[in-house]
C-alpha cells in the first residue's frame, strides 16, 4: 500500500515538517500549527491576477512581495491563512483576543474541567510596577527574597484555588460554569486560532514589540519563527518594511534636512515637543551627533 499523500495544493515544505508539532512556551503552554493555506507563491499569484501571470522567477517574486509590503498593498497577503492550537494563561488570552480579526474557538470550562496548571513566572521576570508605564513592568527587579516570596504566594494561592474548585465540583455538586469563577486568570486555557497572513503580521508587529507584555511576546516570537518557515519572502519583507521600520512625520523630515545642511539643532529650535524630540533622536540614533 502506498502511504504517500498527494495534493494539488501549494504547500510550504517548512510547515509540513512542523505540522502538529507543539513548541513549548512559558511553563505549561505551547503553540502548534494545525493547518494552513498558501505560501509565498499564493501572494504573488493573487497580486498578478489583475494583469496576467507576469514573471515567474524567484527573485522577481521576492521583489513583488517587497513592493506589496513597502506600499501597503495588503489584500494579496489575505490569501494565506494559518490555524494554530495555542495553550496559554487566561490573562494572556485576554490580551490576545483584543485582535478581533481572527476566528477563535476556546476550551469551554462550562462543559469541561480545567486542568490543574497555572502560570508561575520565573523569578527573573518578577519586577516592580513601572513608574512611567501604568500597564507595564519596571526594569528594576525586586529583591531576590521578595521575588521568591511572591512566587511562593502565587503557587500556594493557585493550588488552594484549584482544591476549592475540585471540592465544589465533586463534593458540593456545583455546576462547572460557577465553580470555574474561583480560579485566577493564571490558569491555562486552550484555543484554536485561525487568521489570514495580513492580520497575523499586524498582530506580530504589536505583540513582538519590546513594550508588549513579556508573556504574550513569548508566543508572538515563536509564531514569527513559524511565519519565517512558512513564507520566507514575506517574513523578510515584514522585518524590513514593517517590524523594523518607523513612520517618519513630515516634521522629522524637515529637521533632518536642516541637520544635513549643517545646521545645529536643539529640541527648542527643532519645533518638536520633548516627547517627539526624544523619539526622533532615538529613531535615527543621533545621541552623539546633536
Amino acid at each position: 500500500m502506498n502511504d504517500e499523500v498527494k495534493t494539488r495544493r501549494v504547500i510550504s515544505e517548512g510547515l509540513e515538517e512542523i505540522l502538529g508539532k507543539p513548541f513549548s512556551i512559558l511553563d505549561h503552554g505551547f503553540v502548534r500549527v494545525v493547518d494552513y493555506l498558501g505560501n509565498d507563491s499564493s501572494i504573488v499569484q493573487a497580486a498578478r491576477v489583475s494583469y496576467g501571470a507576469g514573471t515567474k522567477k524567484s527573485k522577481e517574486d521576492q521583489g513583488l512581495i517587497n513592493y506589496l509590503m513597502r506600499h501597503g498593498h495588503t489584500t494579496p497577503f489575505e490569501m494565506c491563512e494559518i490555524k494554530l492550537h495555542v495553550k496559554l494563561p487566561i490573562f494572556v488570552m485576554r490580551h490576545w483576543v483584543r485582535h478581533r480579526t481572527a476566528n477563535v474557538n476556546e476550551y469551554s470550562a462550562r462543559y469541561s474541567i480545567l486542568s490543574n496548571e497555572f502560570y508561575i513566572p520565573e523569578l527573573s521576570k518578577i519586577s516592580e510596577q513601572s513608574k512611567t508605564n501604568k500597564q507595564g513592568r519596571s526594569d528594576d527587579l525586586i529583591s531576590e527574597d521578595k521575588r521568591q516570596e511572591i512566587a511562593n504566594i502565587l503557587e500556594k494561592f493557585s493550588k488552594s484555588a484549584y482544591e476549592k474548585y475540585e471540592y465544589m465540583l465533586e463534593d458540593l455538586s456545583l455546576t462547572r460554569e460557577l465553580a470555574r469563577t474561583i480560579l485566577p486568570v493564571s490558569v491555562y486555557t486552550e484555543m484554536y486560532w485561525k487568521i489570514d497572513l495580513h492580520n497575523l503580521l499586524h498582530f506580530l508587529k504589536l505583540r513582538t514589540d519590546e513594550h508588549a507584555q513579556y508573556e504574550i511576546r513569548c508566543y508572538a516570537n515563536k509564531i514569527l519563527d513559524i511565519v519565517k518557515t512558512w513564507v520566507p519572502f514575506t517574513y523578510d519583507a515584514f522585518i524590513n518594511y514593517r517590524k523594523k521600520a518607523i513612520n517618519v512625520p513630515q516634521k522629522w523630515i524637515d529637521v533632518n534636512k536642516r541637520i544635513i545642511k549643517g545646521e545645529k539643532i536643539s529640541q527648542e529650535s527643532s519645533g518638536l515637543s520633548k516627547g517627539e524630540w526624544y523619539e526622533f533622536i532615538k529613531a535615527f540614533d543621533l545621541q552623539d551627533e546633536i
